[in-house]
C-alpha cells in the first residue's frame, strides 16, 4: 500500500492541485476536479524529500479510463514541475476494481515512457491537459 508523504508544504499542495485542477476528463465536457477525481486534500508535496503524490478517485468503480487519466495527471506534473520531484500518481484505495493494475502502470517508469512514445496516446493525453473553449 502507497504511502503518502506526511511532511506536507502547503503552498506547494496548493499549486499542485491548481496544476491538475483543469485537467479535462477524457470522456465528459468537464475537468477533473468538476467531477471530483481530483481534490487538494488528495495531494501530498514534501518540499524537503522532493516528493508529489495525488491520489485520484475514478467516476465509477470499473472505470476504463483510469490509466488514461492517472498518465494525464503525471504528464501535467512531469511538464509543470522541477525534476527534482518524484512523482507518485495512484489510485485512490478501494475506489477501483483495477486498483493495483493502473498503479503498477503508473508507476513504472519505462510503460509510462513508452506510453508517451505512442503518438495517438500523446495526442489523446495533450487533449486532456489542453484548455477547453
Amino acid at each position: 500500500m502507497r504511502k503518502c508523504p506526511t511532511a506536507s508544504t502547503p503552498g506547494r499542495s496548493s499549486i499542485s492541485a491548481h496544476l491538475i485542477r483543469s485537467i479535462n476528463d477524457p470522456e465528459h465536457p468537464l475537468t477533473l476536479e468538476e467531477l471530483n477525481v481530483v481534490e487538494q486534500v488528495r495531494i501530498q508535496v514534501s518540499d524537503p524529500e522532493s516528493t508529489v503524490a495525488v491520489a485520484f478517485t475514478p467516476t465509477i468503480p470499473h472505470c476504463s479510463m483510469a490509466t488514461l487519466i492517472g498518465l494525464s495527471i503525471k504528464v501535467k506534473l512531469l511538464r509543470s514541475l522541477p525534476q527534482r520531484f518524484k512523482m507518485d500518481v495512484h489510485i485512490t484505495p478501494g475506489t477501483h476494481a483495477s486498483e493495483h493494475a493502473v498503479n503498477k502502470q503508473l508507476a513504472d517508469k519505462e510503460r509510462v515512457a513508452a506510453a508517451l512514445e505512442n503518438t495517438h496516446l500523446l495526442e489523446v493525453v495533450n487533449q486532456c491537459l489542453s484548455a477547453r473553449s
